[in-house]
């Protein structure tokens, strides 16, 4: 479905025109579907009816509380990256004992907060981590449930900062280490064997990498259960990309077929953690144009949100689509779409030809993932209001910041 769609020459979210969420809730605002929420998570809930798996979303996309908590209520698990994210889900209702925890640089206090909560597993990133998280359980009189997580060397063809499945990366456990640090896990007095896990990287459109590494990963599982280390789980990761321009985005059954393929007649539980293909584009930011600037080189819109609110084109490079909120005749212009930060590198996009007017609105398009998650407050911005449409409703799922609230916690020297 798309939730965002002209009406009348308005751009509309679900029944609400995207004007009047700016009149309630100001700019720049983060704007997200219900409806579009909900159906991505049942798309993965179909495809995957009657086999024994978890989906398990992956907080880092998104973390507003308000998104946790309805997947909570569809039965999601969550995949986490640090003790913050583990206190949204439990803020949000989610189970923990639906909850992975993944990450490479856990820290002791992260690993007793989790074992408190009564996780369902630590993706366990190194030999280094393994240690400290058996001696973490010891002291609390506990035993940690884990899945090694392996680096398969498979190359995802993705952006490179948003691949996890090299050799060459941070993540993960080498492939021809993970049988001999599975044979340590199983002689520590504290660790419980459940699984293992693997991640490739992220917007991922075609699904050949992921079935390979899955299959690689499923030659590893037979022969730990040879020597008699019987996992319970196999977690696959998430990565599943969309469309931000003219990617040929699969579907969840397209994506997860060649994946369940792979892993038919198979007693173990499957586990998935999509993030970005769930909420990204459920989700815009709505900002207006405060000027409009014609140079002899370049023309520049400048709006008033930033690469505070929206990182991924200074980072990454990436393209969102940009649209007028209120459509008008003429050619248009091409322009720089930009935003105040003091950094040439603060665009949202470039050379997008537009026919707009200063304090027109705009809506970058498939903002809903690592949008106001990846955001700051450089420059003392305050970062965005989200809200969340619900037909024709509208649910300020978090407040826009004030100044002030930015340096309450600092002092001044005496």
């Amino acid at each position: 479905m798309n939730p965002f769609s002209y009406r009348d020459g308005i751009l509309h979210a679900e029944e609400v025109p995207l004007p009047q969420v700016a009149a309630a809730h100001g700019t720049p605002c983060y704007v997200y579907s219900r409806a579009a929420l909900q159906s991505r998570f049942d798309e993965f809930r179909r495809v995957l009816a009657g086999r024994d798996a978890l989906v398990c979303y992956a907080v880092k996309a998104n973390s507003n509380l308000a998104i946790l908590s309805l997947f909570a209520r569809a039965g999601a698990g969550f995949d986490i990256v640090s003790g913050g994210e583990l206190a949204r889900v439990l803020a949000a209702g989610g189970d923990p004992a639906k909850v992975v925890f993944s990450g490479v640089g856990k820290t002791a206090d992260e690993m007793r907060e989790a074992l408190a909560a009564g996780i369902l597993c630590f993706n366990v990133e190194s030999a280094a981590e393994l240690e400290r998280l058996n001696q973490i359980a010891g002291s609390l009189n506990r035993r940690a449930p884990v899945s090694l997580r392996v680096n398969p060397d498979v190359d995802p063809k993705t952006h490179p900062y948003i691949a996890t499945g090299l050799k060459s990366a941070k993540f993960g456990i080498p492939f021809e280490e993970a049988l001999p640090l599975y044979r340590r896990a199983r002689a520590l007095p504290h660790i419980d064997v459940h699984g293992i896990d693997c991640h490739i990287g992220s917007q991922l459109i075609d699904p050949a990498p992921a079935a390979e590494a899955a299959a690689k990963l499923l030659g590893l599982v037979d022969a730990l259960g040879a020597e008699g280390i019987v996992l319970s789980h196999v977690d696959l990761g998430g990565g599943m990309g969309i469309r931000y321009r003219d990617e040929a985005a699969p579907t969840a059954a397209e994506y997860l077929a060649p994946l369940l393929a792979v892993l038919a007649g198979r007693r173990e539980r499957l586990l998935f953690e999509p993030g970005r293909s769930l909420v990204g584009n459920a989700g815009v930011l709505l900002t207006r144009i405060e000027y409009l600037k014609h140079g002899g080189a370049k023309s520049f819109a400048v709006v008033d949100a930033a690469m505070n609110d929206l990182m991924r084109p200074a980072l990454y490079d990436a393209w969102h689509d940009i649209l007028p909120v209120t459509q008008t005749a003429g050619a248009g212009v091409e322009y720089e779409i930009v935003g105040p930060v003091c950094e040439s590198g603060d665009f949202l996009g470039h050379a997008r030809r537009l026919a707009v007017a200063q304090g027109d609105l705009l809506a970058v398009m498939s903002a809903g993932a690592y949008g106001m998650a990846m955001s700051s407050n450089y420059n003392t911005r305050p970062r965005a209001a989200e809200v969340i449409v619900d037909g024709s409703q509208i649910h300020l799922v978090r407040e826009r910041e004030r100044a002030g609230q930015l340096f309450a916690g600092e002092r001044v020297l005496p």
